[in-house]
């Protein structure tokens, strides 16, 4: 079925109305996703002062962020799909307690054993809210303007709280300590969790299918252990015996779910959902936008430190434009979308984020370079928000409230694994070149020309030529 999108909707240019319940339902969704997005940078500045206080080694280290990126990343389908099934606003409920308290166990760790129990069930707790906080958001707000706009905010959140989390955990770890990062996210869920229960609605589906135990188990074991091969190759590479072997059973655990999805009778993942034109391109393009820019942003880290010689400080002011620009693209993301339409819009901004980040190419070892890092980086961030907002909506438009656990649950999958694989796929080459600067350079021309390949490849699959586009599945001819 093609839909012309040439000629604007009037009703998608104007900014819809919201009640005051809405904007409360909305800030306690998007506070919460805010919150799961602090905690991906918040204690990377703070990790050397931690590591000393608690007695862990520089390699054990990465457990750190490891211990929550395994069952953040490894339960969010799962999770999405229970929610589904017994309940989102429940299952939101207590993602968000068992958040808070794992913040607080993290907060007051007193060894490394407890500070990583902390942590892990952070990561459970935030694969408990991510797909259930977007779940809730879809089936509150109507699909068209009033979504496009919820979607652009918690969009511009997601990614402004990464930025504020480099920001901010140098800064407190400076002034307080590495434990007030840890209790600034139990002070989120602890300002959240009261307004939730009698504002957010119960939402799952109206029929109860048995929970499918085979495909939750692989794919589960398949995510987790996919994300522990490549969240310990960014530190260690590729030819560690433990990432090998896990590399090998998570791709093997995927395929063994999609043979079984393919059979059950109430499959976790519906794979003619995944044979949708709009879920497989659109989770394609949220997948590049997410690895390539969180590549940039840690190569940029070291290039700012390393070669121009710029403080935790100085190098989180220049990160720090680049969220304020993130937000005010968040703000107009939704107009250009209702404008030109979600698929033209992620095919755009794929587009405008290759070519700036094409433009780091010019980097060297002059003071000017501060300032070309700083617009560069900040205009890329805006063209990558808004590849994310226009790919969650392109991925959940048209998909039925009963499937919305589902849709999000790729959504949010597809951003976890995205920030976890760039960085040791390609940041490796820089972390291990002899020349630094060199390095830099050979990742982001890499990482430009992987972004520009992947704008062609989504326009193609979508279908976007000519003012039309298609949305049928990808397996319609």
């Amino acid at each position: 079925m093609a839909i012309d999108t040439t000629n604007p909707v009037p009703d998608a240019l104007d900014t819809p109305r919201l009640s005051t319940r809405d904007k409360l339902v909305l800030f306690v969704l998007c506070a919460a996703q805010f919150m799961v997005a602090l905690d991906f940078s918040v204690l990377n500045v703070a990790l050397p002062v931690l590591g000393a206080d608690l007695g862990m080694s520089p390699s054990a280290l990465q457990w750190a962020v490891t211990a929550f990126a395994l069952p953040s990343g490894g339960f969010l389908l799962l999770f999405g799909r229970i929610g589904d099934l017994y309940g989102r606003r429940k299952l939101f409920l207590a993602g968000l307690a068992l958040f808070g308290a794992a913040s607080l166990l993290a907060t007051f760790a007193w060894d490394p054993a407890s500070f990583l129990a902390g942590r892990a069930l952070q990561g459970l707790g935030a694969a408990a809210i991510v797909p259930t906080g977007m779940s809730l958001l879809t089936t509150t707000f109507p699909e068209g303007p009033a979504r496009d706009r919820a979607l652009g905010i918690s969009g511009t959140l997601l990614s402004l709280g990464f930025t504020v989390g480099m920001v901010a955990g140098g800064t407190l770890t400076d002034t307080f300590g590495w434990r007030s990062t840890m209790g600034l996210l139990s002070l989120f869920a602890l300002i959240v969790l009261p307004l939730a229960p009698g504002l957010l609605p119960e939402s799952r589906t109206t029929d109860r299918p048995r929970l499918d135990v085979p495909g939750a188990v692989t794919v589960t074991g398949g995510l987790l252990s996919l994300i522990y091969a490549l969240s310990t190759a960014a530190d260690h590479g590729f030819a560690r015996t433990d990432v090998l072997i896990t590399l090998v059973a998570g791709v093997l655990l995927l395929a063994a779910f999609v043979t079984i999805e393919s059979r059950t009778e109430a499959p976790l993942v519906s794979l003619p959902m995944l044979r949708r034109r709009t879920v497989a391109w659109g989770n394609i393009g949220g997948l590049v936008t997410f690895s390539m820019m969180s590549t940039v942003v840690f190569v940029l880290t070291l290039y700012l430190q390393e070669v121009l010689h710029l403080s935790a400080f100085e190098t989180g002011l220049v990160f720090g434009v680049q969220g304020v620009l993130s937000a005010v693209a968040g703000t107009y993301a939704p107009r250009v979308i209702g404008r030109f339409g979600p698929r033209r819009t992620l095919v755009g901004s794929l587009v405008g984020q290759g070519i700036l980040i094409a433009a780091l190419l010019g980097l060297g070892t002059g003071s000017w370079s501060v300032w070309l890092a700083t617009a560069a980086v900040s205009l890329a961030s805006m063209c990558h928000l808004g590849a994310i907002i226009s790919y969650g909506i392109t991925v959940t438009s048209g998909v039925p409230d009963e499937e919305q656990g589902l849709a999000t649950g790729l959504v949010t999958s597809t951003q976890q694994v995205g920030i976890t694989v760039g960085i040791p796929l390609l940041g490796v080459l820089a972390t291990t070149s002899d020349d630094l600067l060199s390095g830099v350079h050979t990742v982001l021309a890499l990482d430009t020309v992987i972004v520009l390949a992947a704008a062609v490849l989504v326009a193609t699959g979508l279908r976007v030529r000519s003012g039309t586009v298609e949305a049928e599945p990808v397996g319609a001819r």
